[in-house]
């Protein structure tokens, strides 16, 4: 009875010593399938997410211009994202808009005054405009203002809870630790070194993910 008392002891110390390992697989993982889930967002709707992408190239991997990151204090799970200064230069444009992630996504504008001229030469509705005078767009990228933010909130939200941690049978895993009666009779005998073994291999053997 002792060594039993001891292998459900051990079996709690061992997913405590595993849950870090755990946490840092699930951020990671979860990571990656926010960014899938912005991609396949943006390539559906490009006129609410084409300014945290190159231009002309909404929901590309390779042309984010957002970075994901995660950090694992304890039991919790912080993720956080980070925009990057654009390189690509839009048709009709001699330079890249560097922030236009930034600038889009809180709604700023953007002034444009001449530089190496003396007046501004541009195109409205075909027909070209010369001006001595800064112009100062109020929309530079349209009605997306907020719009990443609400796509990453509509994942924890939604897919998250609902798609990716049931899919996966995460939930099911966590609920139901089979570990703990497959090993209990070497536990009998072993006593707490075979709970600490079981409970870390349970917790750290947890699939996360979606196939």
């Amino acid at each position: 009875m002792n060594n039993i008392i001891d292998y459900s002891i051990g079996f709690t110390d061992g997913v405590e010593k595993g849950k870090p390992v755990f946490l840092e697989r699930l951020a990671s993982t979860t990571s990656d399938f926010l960014n899938m889930y912005i991609d396949s967002a943006a390539r559906s709707n490009p006129q609410f997410l084409h300014h945290v992408y190159e231009w002309y190239q909404e929901g590309s991997p390779d042309a984010r211009l957002f970075e994901i990151k995660f950090n694992v204090k304890g039991s919790n799970i912080m993720f956080t994202s980070q925009f990057k200064q654009s390189q690509s230069i839009a048709n009709g444009a001699r330079e890249p808009f560097y922030d236009k992630a930034t600038i889009m996504e809180n709604g700023g504008k953007l002034t444009i005054a001449p530089k190496n001229a003396q007046v501004l030469a541009f195109e409205v509705n075909g027909e070209e405009v010369f001006t001595p005078n800064p112009v100062t767009i109020k929309n530079p990228g349209g009605r997306v203002e907020g719009e990443f933010a609400n796509i990453f909130d509509q994942f924890f939200s939604r897919y998250f809870s609902q798609s990716f941690l049931q899919a996966s049978g995460l939930i099911r895993h966590l609920e139901t630790p089979s570990e703990f009666s497959r090993r209990l009779a070497a536990g009998a005998k072993q006593g707490r070194s075979e709970g600490i073994s079981a409970g870390y291999t349970w917790v750290t053997n947890a699939k996360v993910g979606v196939e």
